[in-house]
């Protein structure tokens, strides 16, 4: 059988460097400052690390346990757990594999900007250039059959260097690429925030993460904020930590493992912010436009906002701004090579392919997809896609995922699991949040996004969820109804 021999870590540093890589990604260093700074700056850490130990450590050791007990992927796991489960696991594989098609495309958008960063070939308005020139963006959707060139490109060669990284034996490829472009995207970083500091105006960005809105902790929405950063910045429910812990050798101290993954993540996208409020406060000083109208969210701020900084910043902005945008586009591969790693593995244990056979197949189906973004109206899809999947799919992914484990499976089997090596010990405490307050906030965080999500969208936004809801009813039923060539699928665990 082609998925006979299963891929294994080859020692405990590869594993948690490719965790630290899969959730260091664009959430880090694009979302957090905003997040940060429109939920009560310094105050706002305070839910911010409630909602890291309650939710985010929590749930990590949740998937740690199951794929280091279950040794298998999400579907055969879930399966495992219950046959009835299987389309659940097949729900959330396809909610990751549809996130990734669009988040390669954030990426390549980058990959473009690493090039035009040389000269700052995007003149003197930024903003008109990244919605002309590069998107050629139309609010219509008569621009799904108006190909971008240069975006199609850069989608190409991103979801062929992918391929490449995730088609190779697991430690040769996402391995080797984790342990390579993690500490150099570090090195970044810090070469980053070093400089920053030194720019005139620099205290005016990072005492903003140092000067506290008591009032914010007051109100609950800072407090869903906290947990939804948290979800999205480590990835949570998306069943990377499932997946690469499944491939731990025996003896694998599995809390511990999850504390540093979780306070190197967190650890970063903090250092990280005072390095973005820094150059901010000093664009605030040189140009006078007020501090709170340089955050932004997302793609504003990293291809719009920093352009305009990198514009006035002066002959270091030739070396600082290609150091920014290839910062991005590091962390964005280490996060796409986890999330195919995830589909990959749940086609490949399943239909008994081979690792490259089904990475194969992943990355064609997905580049079909994403050949939708790079149209004129990729921009407006792409922003349909990612409220609908990350505020709705995904946070009911989680929900039952927590539901799954905390309420149908053996949970004390989870803490056998997890206190077998591990220094640190679990008990009864962690499986009450498990059971009952995990499930509690994030269905609160869930309604939330449903709430605003349909409160915000449009005709045309409706008419994309609906088919999105139709397609994640339908492809699931249909890769379980789809019989297993792999023999050993269908064989429940001795002690399950």
């Amino acid at each position: 059988m082609a998925s006979s021999k299963r891929s294994e870590w080859n020692n405990n540093v590869a594993f948690v460097m490719a965790m630290i890589g899969s959730a260091i990604g664009l959430g880090n260093i694009c979302r957090f400052p905003n997040v940060l700074y429109s939920n009560g700056g310094g105050s706002f850490m305070i839910p911010y690390i409630v909602s890291l130990f309650l939710l985010g450590i929590s749930f990590v050791l949740v998937e740690y346990a199951v794929g280091y007990r279950f040794k298998s992927s999400l579907s055969k796991s879930l399966y495992t757990v219950k046959s009835k489960l299987e389309p659940v696991a097949w729900f959330i594989s396809f909610i990751v594999f549809l996130i990734t098609t669009y988040y390669i495309c954030v990426v390549a958008w980058d990959l473009i900007y690493v090039f035009l960063s040389f000269t700052k070939a995007w003149g003197s308005n930024p903003d008109l250039f990244f919605s002309n020139n590069v998107l050629q963006a139309s609010d219509s959707l008569s621009g799904i059959f108006t190909i971008v060139p240069w975006v199609f490109i850069s989608v190409l060669s991103i979801w062929l260097v992918s391929w490449f990284i995730v088609q190779r034996d697991l430690n040769e490829g996402i391995g080797k690429v984790s342990q390579i472009l993690l500490p150099i995207l570090c090195l970044i970083v810090v070469v980053i925030v070093v400089f920053s500091l030194s720019l005139p105006g620099a205290s005016i960005g990072y005492t903003q993460i140092f000067t506290p809105d008591w009032s914010a902790l007051a109100n609950l929405n800072v407090w869903l904020a906290a947990f939804g950063q948290i979800i999205f910045s480590l990835s949570l429910g998306m069943s990377i930590a499932l997946t690469y812990a499944s491939y731990l050798p025996e003896g694998a101290k599995l809390t511990d493992n999850a504390l540093i993954v979780a306070f190197s993540n967190s650890g970063f996208e903090v250092f990280n912010s005072i390095g973005i409020f820094s150059i901010l406060g000093f664009m605030t000083l040189s140009t006078g436009i007020p501090f709170n109208e340089l955050v932004t969210e997302g793609t504003g701020l990293a291809f719009v906002v920093f352009p305009k900084v990198f514009n006035i910043m002066g002959p270091w902005a030739t070396v600082i701004a290609p150091l920014f945008f290839l910062c991005i586009l590091f962390a964005g591969i280490t996060s796409v090579m986890a999330l195919l790693e995830v589909v990959s593995y749940s086609i490949s244990e399943k239909f008994d392919f081979s690792r490259r056979k089904s990475a194969t197949i992943v990355c064609i189906s997905g580049f079909c997809i994403s050949c939708l973004f790079t149209t004129s109206s990729g921009s407006m899809l792409l922003g349909i896609f990612d409220g609908f999947l990350n505020n709705f799919a995904l946070l009911f992914g989680v929900l039952l995922e927590c539901i799954i484990f905390g309420w149908i499976y053996k949970f004390d089997n989870l803490i056998d699991t997890l206190n077998e090596y591990s220094t640190i010990k679990m008990g009864k405490l962690w499986k009450t949040v498990i059971k009952y307050i995990l499930p509690f906030c994030i269905f609160g965080l869930w309604a939330q996004g449903v709430y605003s999500t349909l409160l915000t969208s449009d005709f045309i936004s409706q008419m994309v969820m609906l088919c999105l809801t139709v397609i994640l009813i339908i492809v699931p039923i249909i890769f379980t109804k789809l019989p297993a060539k792999n023999e050993e699928f269908y064989k429940p665990l001795e002690d399950n």
